[in-house]
């Protein structure tokens, strides 16, 4: 099992927050307004505690549940605290409109964190391609992108440990990629799909 902590108490907060409980894995809730970290942290229940802002989480994973605009900023506020933790981005930057991405091909959100995350932090891009109803309800398949093999596998066990499957897309150069599958999820549930009761996944065909 892993110890997890959440930065931010949104809905994916509170979707990968259940699962995690449900698993027996521990997790520390941490939010700039401790009574909605405190809100959540209860609403979780088992072994679910609240961290202060700022200070070094206890989990060794630290998942940034938060809009793409916070994320670089939060990782450089809490900068040494994060020193050998793994830093799960989840976030998406799609632009005002929704039919593009903010950052150009070059970069992302998780290659922008891991510019500003301590020396001995990893950052993996994960759980971007998955909307929180679909967390909740179902089991989809999890993409994940980093340079550190490690904190892949690392990363890769706690998903497992949720019932879910993870597929390694690479090194995290791939998280502008998977960002843009982020945008076509919200495309195909504006347009072809017509819903968000889906995830997109890997079908194997074998002869």
């Amino acid at each position: 099992m892993s110890s997890i902590t959440i930065i931010g108490n949104g809905n994916m907060a509170r979707a990968i927050g259940t699962l995690a409980i449900a698993r027996g894995n521990t997790v520390e809730i941490m939010g700039r307004d401790l009574a909605k970290a405190e809100a959540l942290a209860k609403t979780l229940g088992g072994s679910a505690t609240t961290g202060e802002w700022g200070a070094v989480p206890t989990g060794e994973i630290v998942i940034t549940a938060l809009l793409y605009g916070a994320v670089v900023p939060v990782i450089a506020e809490y900068a040494d605290a994060l020193a050998g933790k793994i830093i799960v981005d989840i976030s998406n930057p799609f632009n005002a409109t929704f039919d593009g991405l903010a950052y150009g091909e070059e970069t992302s959100v998780a290659q922008e964190a891991a510019k500003v995350a301590p020396a001995r932090a990893s950052v993996v891009k994960a759980f971007n391609t998955i909307f929180s109803n679909v967390l909740e309800t179902g089991r989809p398949s999890v993409f994940i992108a980093g340079d550190n093999a490690q904190a892949k596998a690392d990363v890769a066990a706690f998903i497992g440990s949720l019932g879910l499957r993870p597929l390694d897309a690479g090194d995290l150069k791939m998280a502008h990629w998977l960002e843009g599958m982020g945008l076509l999820s919200v495309s195909l549930a504006n347009n072809g799909i017509g819903h968000w009761d889906f995830a997109l996944g890997v079908d194997q065909f074998n002869d």
